[in-house]
C-alpha cells in the first residue's frame, strides 16, 4: 500500500469520537484563529474591489449556497471558496505550520467551511473534514524538505495546500479510499504557487492559497464524478511532485504516525501580522525596549542573525514601498517596532512605512545568516539580535522561539481576544462574540451556519 493510500484511508475513517479531547479543542481554536484573520481582512487593501469584481460574474439564478465572510452576501461556492481563502491569508496573521513551513488554515478552512455549508453539513462533520485536512496538509508539506522546496522558489503553502483543501472537500463529500486517492492525485497535478513576488513587492500572495483550496475542492468534485488521479502523483520518476521541486523530500512523512501524532497540536498563531520569519526579530526588539528603554535616536545599527530562509526571504536590505514588502522586511518590522514600541496593522499603513524615524533605523539594520540557527531550522525559527548605541555600547538578545510558537504559545484568552479584535470592526462586538460562542461548541451544531 502506498504511502498517499494509507493518508487516503486515513481521511476516510476519521470520526470525531476517535480523535483525542485536546485535537478536537485545538481544532476549533484553529477554526477561530482563521476565521478571525478572514473576517478581519473584509475591507483590507484591494479585498472590496475583489470581491466586487469576482462577484459580478455571478448570475442572479446561479448557485448562491456558500457565505462570502464579512460581507452579508452568498455566491457560488467557487466564487467563496476563492474569496475567503484570498481573505484568509491577506493579512498575514493567519496559522503556521513550522516544520512544513505551511499556513494550513488559509486553505483548510475556507474549502471545508463554503463546502459545508453548501451541503448543509453538521459541525461535527466540519470538525473531522477541518482535522482532515490539516493532518493532509501538514504531512504533504514536510514531505517536501522545507529548505529545499522553498530555496528552489516554491510556496509550500499552494504546492501542498491542494492535498488539505482535496483532504477536506473529500470527507464532507464522503468519497471512499479509491476517490480520495484519486482527488489527492489531482490535487497534487493543481499545485502551484512560486515566490517571485517578493522581487517587486506583488501583493499575489494571498492568491496561493485561495487557489490551493478551490484546486482542492475541484479534485475532491472530479474524483466524486467518476475522474480518476494518479496515486503515485508524490514520487512518480515522471513528473513525480517531490523530486520535480525538492532535492531532499521524504515521503514517508506522508503517513508517518497518522492516528497517534496529530499534527495540528504543532500550529504557531501569529501575533503580528506580517511574515513569521520576521517575529523572532520582533520579539527581541521589543524584549531590549523593555529591559533597556531604548531611545530610538541612539541607536547606531542593529544586526539581525537568524536562520538562511529567513535572510532569503525577509533580510532584503532595500527599504519597502507597500505593505506587501514591509511584511517580508525584517529591517523595517525590527525598525517600525523600536520607534513605536509595539507591531500591528496600524504599522503597515504607507503613512507608517514612510516615517522617516523608522527608515533611519531600518538604513542601519542588517540581517546575517548564523550556522546556529540555520541547523535548528525548521524546529525552531529562531535569531538573535545585537544593538550597538551611539555611545557604543552593545546589548543583545537571543529568541530560540518566537511568540505564539508552540514552545511560547498564545493563551486561550488571547486568540479569543485576537478574533474578537479581528471581527469586531467588521460585524461587531455583538456578533463577534455569538460567533466564538458557536465556534468553541460547533460539534453541537445542526449544519454549518452562514456568515
Amino acid at each position: 500500500m502506498s504511502d498517499l493510500r494509507d493518508l487516503a484511508n486515513y481521511i476516510r475513517k476519521i470520526r470525531l469520537q476517535d480523535v483525542p479531547e485536546n485535537v478536537v479543542i485545538e481544532a476549533k481554536y484553529c477554526i477561530l484563529d482563521s476565521l478571525g484573520a478572514a473576517i478581519g481582512a473584509a475591507r483590507y487593501e484591494e479585498i472590496p474591489h475583489i470581491v466586487e469584481k469576482v462577484l459580478s460574474f455571478s448570475t442572479d439564478d446561479g448557485d448562491c449556497s456558500a457565505s462570502i465572510w464579512g460581507y452579508n452576501q452568498k455566491s457560488s461556492v467557487f466564487q467563496a471558496i476563492l474569496l475567503n481563502g484570498i481573505m484568509g491569508h491577506a493579512l498575514e496573521l493567519d496559522d503556521v505550520h513550522t516544520q512544513s513551513k505551511t499556513h494550513i488554515g488559509a486553505v483548510v478552512l475556507p474549502a471545508a467551511w463554503s463546502l459545508g455549508e453548501s451541503i448543509d453539513a453538521t459541525g461535527k462533520e466540519l470538525l473531522e473534514a477541518v482535522i482532515a485536512g490539516y493532518e493532509t496538509m501538514a504531512r504533504i508539506g514536510k514531505g517536501f524538505g522545507v529548505a529545499s522546496h522553498r530555496k528552489k522558489g516554491w510556496h509550500v503553502t499552494g504546492t501542498a495546500g491542494t492535498f488539505g483543501a482535496a483532504a477536506a472537500c473529500s470527507k464532507l463529500l464522503k468519497l471512499d479510499e479509491a476517490q480520495i486517492v484519486s482527488a489527492l492525485g489531482m490535487a497534487g497535478t493543481q499545485s502551484s504557487g512560486l515566490w517571485a513576488f517578493l522581487e517587486d513587492g506583488a501583493s499575489c500572495k494571498k492568491l496561493h492559497p485561495a487557489r490551493a483550496a478551490v484546486n482542492g475542492f475541484v479534485a475532491a468534485l472530479m474524483a466524486h464524478s467518476g475522474m480518476t488521479g494518479p496515486e503515485n502523483i508524490l514520487e512518480a520518476r515522471d513528473g513525480g511532485l517531490y523530486p520535480a521541486t525538492s532535492d531532499s523530500f521524504d515521503i514517508t512523512e506522508v503517513s508517518k504516525d497518522l492516528g497517534s501524532r496529530f499534527e495540528l497540536l504543532e500550529m504557531d498563531k501569529k501575533p503580528y501580522p506580517c511574515c513569521r520569519s520576521t517575529h523572532c526579530a520582533i520579539d527581541a526588539i521589543l524584549e531590549l525596549q523593555r529591559t533597556h528603554h531604548i531611545p530610538a535616536d541612539e541607536v547606531a545599527a542593529i544586526v539581525v542573525q537568524t536562520y538562511e530562509i529567513g535572510v532569503t526571504q525577509c533580510g532584503n536590505p532595500k527599504y519597502p514601498r507597500t505593505a506587501a514588502e514591509a511584511k517580508f522586511s525584517t529591517p523595517y518590522t525590527v525598525a517600525s517596532a523600536l520607534v513605536n514600541g509595539t507591531l500591528t496593522l496600524k504599522n503597515f499603513y504607507q503613512e507608517s512605512i514612510e516615517n522617516d524615524r523608522v527608515m533611519n533605523i531600518a538604513a542601519r539594520t542588517r540581517v546575517v545568516e548564523s550556522d546556529v540557527f540555520t541547523s535548528r531550522y525548521p524546529d525552531h525559527w529562531g535569531c538573535a539580535v545585537e544593538l550597538k548605541l551611539s555611545d557604543g555600547t552593545l546589548i543583545e538578545h537571543e529568541v530560540k522561539d518566537a511568540s505564539g510558537s508552540i514552545y511560547n504559545p498564545l493563551t486561550r484568552t488571547q486568540t479569543e481576544t485576537k478574533f474578537l479584535d479581528l471581527c469586531g470592526d467588521i460585524i461587531g462586538a455583538e456578533k463577534s462574540k455569538n460567533l466564538l460562542d458557536q465556534i468553541l461548541s460547533i460539534e453541537q451544531t445542526k449544519i454549518v451556519q452562514p456568515l
